[in-house]
């Protein structure tokens, strides 16, 4: 329907132009919006107020003139102008439904399209240093990153999810020290506890299972503990591949799989640092000071010079960030997406800087970045901080045993992931229309459950007599119903592009409430088999829309609730 109007809207400025009503160098970009009243029509346009000032015009003036010259078409049954000089749009019926056996034809493709033309996206998302169990800031960059990538599938791309580990570094000591003194007998209380070591009871777990001696598979690592109390790079070894076993656990349990796994210590034993490093020297970017290794990022949009290599020899956190995002880049990723903590702000100039520096034809501004802000759980209108078993953190697996996945992942994604997130455990396991998620799955059930209806009074759905009939739709929440039907393929689209899996979330809410809202005032078992037949269709593409909304949201669409 926005096409049409786009159209007659074209056909109607060049007419304008021809009676030298516009000038001919105007030309603005014609953007139709959906109305929110629709009193106001289906649809509207401000094309006669961008008009107004190269034309020398009244909007409303404007409005008319262009409205005098839009050509007929059977889609439109009429144009009013509202306000300053807004274009309102009202469709006809029979247009309006078109879009119902065009989902219904579609089924799970409806909403998806090519414009990625199969460009190839690597997304980077979680990324948890393995020290210890995905607390929920992790969690919700698994939400927001996997939708993300399933936004971006469904529009065309060809996506590679990576999973980067922190497996280098002193948090990695501070986790070896931290098993080794369980493995002795040493406590958290007891005054021998390593200074930075980790508390929760996961580490007394990792201890027993080296004691025992067993063999952990994570990934492509398969590693038999040594079970020697003694021997701290047996322990290390062991320690993060039983911490990687269970986050993959974790990541499985929450419907999120990776492609790539990518070890920062691979990065060190291949020698890609040091050749990170050498590159920038030769490229004469760096200078030493004090005795560390700097380089000149402030020559490329920082607002200070960085420390590369400290005194002691080791390097900053950030440069192993560069030769990994070099790595990427060797590898073929034109467009790269790393989705992390808001707590990498500060890393973004430093890596953006620091390939710059490197002078390999890598663009201003790679890789783009989605940061999400912190969450606060809370029960009973209190923040719940602790879990027995991080010992500091409420972790992901809390609250998928709490309220299961689909409500988990719902609530993580449902919010922009530059805003700060509360998640209302009371909320997410409500069964209620407060709750977003249940109040969308019902929607779908609800359908199933009138499908179930019609088959029980054998009325069983006709898709001719309905594809006939859809003109019978006339009433405002049907129509209400099947114009936010028409929008989808278009937020997913613009969620896509803007890297907003919220849009989506949204989107599915409105629908839900549409739909609802027209259930409630519209019979649909009516003796009328047309009429009956076209609303169970309307409800059909109702359900096949909910479904492939959820879908890309990676939350189920339950047939009975």
């Amino acid at each position: 329907m926005k096409d049409i109007i786009v159209s007659l809207l074209d056909q109607a400025l060049a007419t304008l132009k021809q009676q030298g009503i516009v000038p001919e160098e105007a030309h603005p970009a014609v953007k139709i919006e959906a109305t929110r009243d629709k009193a106001h029509g289906d649809y509207a346009s401000n094309l006669a107020m961008l008009l107004a000032k190269p034309a020398r015009r009244k909007p409303r003036e404007l409005a008319e003139a262009l409205i005098d010259a839009l050509p007929p078409h059977d889609a439109v049954k009429r144009v009013e102008i509202a306000g300053p000089g807004f274009i309102n749009f009202f469709a006809a019926t029979d247009a309006v439904a078109r879009i119902v056996p065009t989902i219904l034809d579609a089924g799970d493709t409806f909403g998806r399209s090519l414009e990625g033309a199969g460009q190839k996206v690597q997304v980077e998302f979680v990324s948890a240093n393995p020290t210890g169990p995905l607390h929920v800031g992790h969690g919700r960059g698994a939400a927001i990153g996997d939708c993300l990538c399933r936004l971006l599938e469904a529009t065309g791309y060809d996506v590679t999810r990576e999973f980067y580990y922190n497996d280098a570094g002193a948090q990695i000591t501070n986790l070896s020290l931290s098993v080794q003194a369980r493995i002795k007998g040493v406590t958290p209380e007891d005054e021998a506890w390593p200074r930075d070591g980790y508390r929760g009871d996961y580490i007394s777990d990792i201890a027993k299972s080296y004691l025992a001696g067993d063999t952990v598979d994570a990934d492509d690592q398969h590693v038999t503990a040594a079970a020697d109390p003694d021997d701290r790079e047996a322990i290390r070894r062991f320690a993060v591949a039983y911490l990687r076993r269970e986050q993959d656990l974790d990541l499985k349990a929450f419907g999120v799989e990776f492609d790539v796994y990518f070890l920062e210590s691979s990065l060190y034993g291949e020698g890609k640092v040091e050749e990170t490093v050498e590159r920038l020297i030769e490229c004469g970017h760096t200078y030493e000071e004090d005795g560390a290794l700097w380089l000149r990022t402030t020559a490329f949009g920082d607002d200070k010079d960085r420390v590369m290599r400290k005194r002691d020899g080791d390097y900053t956190y950030f440069v192993p960030d560069v030769a990994y995002h070099l790595d990427k880049w060797q590898r073929g990723f034109g467009r790269v997406i790393d989705e992390q903590g808001a707590d990498h702000h500060s890393t973004v100039t430093r890596v953006r800087a620091g390939l710059q520096a490197l002078e390999v034809g890598i663009p201003q501004g790679w890789p783009d970045y989605v940061l999400h802000q912190m969450v606060l759980v809370t029960r009973s209108g209190v923040e719940v901080k602790l879990s027995k078993r991080a010992g500091s953190y409420v972790t992901l697996r809390d609250l998928i045993d709490e309220v299961g996945r689909d409500a988990t992942r719902y609530f993580l994604a449902a919010r922009r992931a530059d805003s700060q997130l509360t998640f209302d455990i009371d909320l997410a396991r409500s069964k209620s229309n407060d709750n977003p998620v249940y109040y969308i799955q019902y929607a779908h059930a609800r359908v199933c459950s009138v499908l179930r209806r019609t088959e029980a009074a054998d009325q069983p759905f006709d898709l001719a007599l309905a594809t006939e009939s859809l003109a019978l739709l006339e009433e405002d929440q049907e129509k209400a119903l099947m114009n936010r039907l028409a929008r989808f393929p278009e937020v997913v689209s613009h969620a896509a592009a803007s890297r907003e899996p919220q849009q989506v979330a949204q989107y599915l809410q409105d629908l839900a409430a549409d739909f609802h809202t027209c259930y409630n005032a519209v019979k649909v078992m009516v003796d009328d088999p047309a009429l009956r037949n076209a609303r169970l269709a309307l409800g059909l593409a109702t359900r096949q829309v909910i479904r492939n909304g959820l879908s890309l949201l990676g939350v189920g669409a339950p047939e009975e609730m």
